[in-house]
C-alpha cells in the first residue's frame, strides 16, 4: 500500500477537467471553529463541495456562508433544520450531488481530521478506471488506542456481517463515481454509514481500492467518531439490519 501511495504522489496529478467534474461532501455538525480551513483549502484546490450542515447549534452555517462568499461556486450548502445523524447528513449529500452531474464524489470529514493533499490519492483509482469505489485506510499507529480498538472490532463485525474484509472499515474519507454511486443504498443514520457503503459496494460488484491516507488528530478529533460504545451500538443496528 505504502508503494502504492508513493506513486500517487510522484506520478499522478488531477487535471483541471476532472477537477471540475469532482464534487466533496462535508456533513458537518457544530464545526464552526474547525471547518472554514478545510472547505477553504479544498475550495482553493479547484473542487466543488456540497457541505450538509446538520442541524449544528453553534454558528457552523455562518462560517459556512462566509465561506461561500469567497467560493461563490466551490460551496453548495444545505442545512437540516434539527441534527441527524452523519448517516442522513451524507444521504442529504449524495441526493444533493447527483443533481451537478459530476463523475467523482469525494466524502470527507469537516473536522480537519482529513488532509485535502490525500484527495489526489482517493481519486486517482477512480479517474485512471482501476476501480469505482475507494477507500481511504488511516495509519493505525498513529490512532489513539480506544479508536484502534473499537475500528478492529468494527473491521471483524463488517466481514462478518457484510462479508468484506477491510482495513479501515470506519474511515470517513472515501470516493466513488457517479455510475456506481446510483447503485447503492444507504440507509444508516449514524456511524453505521461507513459499513453499510462497504457492504453497498460490495453486493454490488463495484471494484474497489483501499488508498493509504493521513490523519491529523487533535483532542477534537479524537473525541469524535467510532469507539468502543459506538462500536457496541452500531452492532446492535447490524442485528436490526438482518432481519
Amino acid at each position: 500500500m505504502q508503494d502504492h501511495y508513493k506513486r500517487c504522489k510522484m506520478g499522478f496529478e488531477v487535471s483541471e477537467e476532472d477537477k471540475k467534474d469532482t464534487y466533496v461532501i462535508l456533513p458537518a455538525y457544530n464545526e464552526a471553529t474547525r471547518i472554514q480551513p478545510v472547505i477553504e483549502e479544498i475550495a482553493e484546490k479547484g473542487y466543488k463541495m456540497v457541505i450538509v450542515n446538520d442541524g449544528s447549534s453553534d454558528n457552523t452555517l455562518e462560517v459556512v456562508k462566509e465561506s461561500q462568499r469567497k467560493y461563490p461556486e466551490s460551496i453548495f450548502i444545505y442545512s437540516h433544520i434539527i441534527n441527524r445523524g452523519v448517516g442522513v447528513a451524507m444521504q442529504t449529500g449524495f441526493d444533493a450531488v447527483l443533481r451537478y452531474s459530476p463523475k467523482y464524489i469525494v466524502n470527507m470529514d469537516s473536522d480537519g481530521q482529513h488532509d485535502a493533499n490525500d484527495l489526489e490519492n482517493v481519486l486517482e483509482p477512480l479517474i485512471t478506471g482501476r476501480a469505482q469505489a475507494v477507500i481511504g485506510v488511516r495509519p493505525l499507529k498513529d490512532m489513539p488506542l480506544s479508536r484502534n480498538i473499537a475500528n478492529a472490532i468494527m473491521n471483524l463485525l463488517t466481514k462478518i456481517f457484510y462479508k468484506v474484509d477491510v482495513s479501515d472499515s470506519q474511515t470517513g474519507f472515501r470516493a466513488i463515481t457517479i455510475d456506481a454511486l446510483k447503485k447503492i443504498n444507504i440507509n444508516a443514520r449514524g456511524y453505521l454509514i461507513s459499513s453499510e457503503f462497504i457492504r453497498e459496494v460490495n453486493d454490488n460488484n463495484i471494484p474497489f481500492e483501499e488508498v493509504p491516507i493521513r490523519t491529523i488528530y487533535t483532542p477534537e478529533t479524537q473525541a469524535k467518531g467510532t469507539n468502543v460504545t459506538v462500536a457496541f451500538k452500531i452492532l446492535i443496528q447490524m442485528i436490526r439490519h438482518q432481519f
